[in-house]
């Protein structure tokens, strides 16, 4: 197998820079150069977004940044010891021990076990003293080398022999120790799976307490034995990612938390989860679906009414979205091959032609028509999938069915979004409602599948027939009866409300109330009914503005943005490209009160003049990469430019004349705990 380290892949004793991106940037330079990378940029960029999701600093003065990348070629492990200490986010402070682990996408499990097997070694104190010892590149190697072929550790299921003894080897009147299992998850499965495993055995032994952990990685999990969990008194999970096999801890006590606690805080966590073992009312694992949601509705007790609706809307707008993107292109697709007229004939040239037998116009209108029908049937789930997921925020899995119901109740009726909204929410009461009776066990099996679907299909979708449907269905033709006799200046006006909203949370709830507007009426669009594509090509360009600017400025003034911030740049150009505001969050969440209001200022200006000139998009998403979708593309592209330059100025203006201190030194902590 090759050698993961080399001299070559060894720094030591050198300031690589001030924050986690130097150094990063500079190992992943080393795996370039070393031939196990095909590029830097790439690299570095996975490496650092991996960083962004969570720091990777431990305890003792320890980092470990690592990521899979397309970029990796073969895995290599590049070091440094660090002259001039970094903070990676480590309680304890910065690091000047660096491993940067760089795997292929498809690494092989020996790898992945090396990799696995050297970060727990990491967190054995002659190890790492011996590598702060080391006195030339060959003798970090070979140390390196060392750990990795020395014997491997016994899994920690395999560690303390004590879990295997039986009742008949207790021979003294000392009460038995007692016994936790664990399981550790991390997202990539490399490094902090096992340092987390590592250190709750070890500081459970300190303890005398029997813990085995099944380590949820890369490189494979070996499952605890049932018995050993029948046996423990309490389980911890430290876990980024859901748990697999859930089910087989259901009834223990239980301690939740993420990964890194359980390195950073292992003795913590073994207090806690023996605390759980002694207390009657601590928290369990469920035993089932329903018993999951009744423990998050405890979670949520604490949440008043606005933050209830919030989290649900955003919930259905989230699972809606994917229907609208790819429906609303299909759409697009159909009017570019087929024209405006494939909306009048595409049933019939679909269901009567073929390849075989081409309809008048050739293959060219057959395929608009099938491009055409597959997106206005895709886009036939936009209210029902709102309304489903709306539900299931609200009541888990049994909410899906009756929501989906009421949904389509709504589209039937005409009621549109806002009844979609409606019927949702209906749904998901009702069906929590009828999920909180007290019934019969052996009904109780029936309840997620049969009853509550049932019932709450019944009650939703009746007050939506009966009551509520027509009156919502005349708001909505209102509505859309105001929006498409709108011309001139309150045009103008409802192009600066939708920049506004666009870009004042970045993907957050005001975000998605405008751009859910927009979607929900764009298959009313027609060639005499322009208005909801005028709204989707206003929401769009405006929504392109804030990672544009940010990224413009980032080039225009350098010197106000941190390095880490100077690297986000580079990617929110296409990110803005591509219609994703969020590629501005990073910079609003280091300097909110300069950013957003710099992005408002310019998306208000994109919004009015894309109202102004007729801009029209019958896509919902994509950005410049739907241009075939946008009409008056010209202003499109200038309104956009307008205001990407417009925030630009601005934030470069607030950060210059609004603040007293450097921005340096403000920004680059918020930067990299986002």
């Amino acid at each position: 197998m090759t050698q993961l380290i080399t001299t070559q892949l060894v720094t030591l004793d050198q300031n690589l820079g001030d924050s986690p991106a130097d150094v990063i940037r500079v190992l992943a330079g080393k795996v370039a150069a070393s031939g196990r990378a095909s590029e830097v940029e790439g690299l570095f960029a996975d490496a650092f977004a991996r960083e962004q999701k969570t720091a990777t600093g431990v305890p003792g003065g320890i980092a470990i940044p690592h990521c899979r990348s397309a970029a990796v070629q073969e895995p290599a492990l590049a070091m440094a010891r660090l002259s001039h200490k970094v903070d990676f986010g480590a309680k304890d402070g910065p690091a000047d021990l660096i491993f940067f682990i760089a795997a292929p996408d498809g690494a092989d499990q020996e790898h992945l076990k090396l990799l696995s097997k050297l970060a727990r070694s990491l967190i054995k104190k002659d190890f790492t003293a011996a590598l702060r010892a080391a006195a030339t590149e060959q003798d970090i190697v070979d140390l390196v080398d060392g750990a990795l072929a020395d014997r491997p550790a016994a899994a920690p299921a395999e560690a303390a022999p004590a879990a295997a003894a039986g009742p008949d080897e207790s021979t003294t009147t000392a009460a038995a120790p007692k016994r936790i299992v664990a399981v550790t998850a991390c997202p990539t499965g490399i490094a902090h799976t096992y340092m987390a495993a590592d250190s709750l055995v070890a500081a459970a032994k300190e303890m005398g307490v029997d813990l085995q952990v099944e380590t949820q990685g890369s490189s494979g999990a070996k499952p605890l034995d049932p018995a050993v969990i029948a046996a423990a008194d309490a389980v911890i999970f430290a876990v980024d990612v859901d748990v697999r096999g859930k089910e087989r801890f259901a009834g223990k006590p239980v301690i939740n938390a993420p990964v890194k606690r359980g390195i950073d805080e292992p003795e913590k966590m073994v207090r806690e989860a023996l605390a759980a073992a002694e207390d009657p009312h601590a928290r369990r694992v469920p035993h089932s679906g329903a018993e999951e949601q009744a423990e998050r509705a405890e979670d949520e007790k604490g949440e008043h009414i606005g933050q209830k609706l919030k989290r649900a809307l955003l919930t259905g707008v989230s699972y809606m979205i994917p229907f609208v993107a790819g429906g609303g292109l299909l759409i697009a697709l159909g009017f570019l091959l087929g024209g405006y007229e494939i909306t009048e004939v595409a049933d019939k040239v679909v269901l009567e032609n073929n390849f075989g037998n081409l309809p008048e116009g050739g293959l060219t209108i057959y395929l608009g028509a099938v491009l055409f029908k597959i997106g206005a049937l895709s886009m036939g789930f936009l209210v029902p999938a709102l309304a489903g997921y709306i539900a299931y925020a609200i009541a888990d899995r049994p909410g899906i069915a009756p929501g989906f119901v009421a949904g389509a109740v709504s589209g039937f009726m005409g009621a549109g979004f806002l009844g979609g909204i409606v019927g949702g929410l209906l749904a998901g009461y009702i069906a929590h409602l009828i999920g909180t009776w007290q019934v019969p066990r052996w009904l109780r099996g029936l309840m997620p599948v049969v009853i509550i679907p049932l019932l709450a299909s019944i009650v939703a979708s009746g007050l939506m027939f009966l009551v509520l449907g027509g009156p919502i269905a005349g708001l909505t033709v209102a509505l859309n009866t105001w929006l498409t006799g709108m011309s001139g200046a309150s045009a103008v006006v409802l192009g600066i409300i939708l920049g506004l909203m666009m870009c004042f949370d970045l993907g957050g709830p005001v975000n998605k109330v405008a751009y859910a507007f927009a979607v929900a009426g764009l298959s009313a669009g027609s060639a005499d009914n322009q208005a909801p594509w005028l709204i989707m090509g206003t929401v769009m360009a405006a929504g392109m503005v804030p990672p544009l600017a940010m990224a413009l400025a980032t080039v225009l003034n350098k010197k106000l943005f941190s390095l880490a911030e100077r690297e986000n740049g580079k990617a929110a150009w296409l990110l803005g490209a591509s219609f994703i505001s969020e590629g501005a969050i990073p910079f609003a969440a280091a300097d909110p009160l300069r950013v957003i209001p710099a992005s408002m200022v310019g998306g208000a200006l994109t919004g009015a003049l894309c109202m102004a000139t007729g801009v029209t998009s019958q896509a919902p998403h994509g950005g410049l990469f739907v241009f075939f979708a946008i009409g008056n593309l010209p202003m499109f592209l200038i309104s956009i430019v307008a205001g990407m330059v417009v925030s630009a100025l601005a934030v470069i203006a607030l950060k210059r004349f609004a603040v007293k201190k450097p921005v340096e030194a403000e920004a680059t902590p918020a930067t990299v705990s986002v």
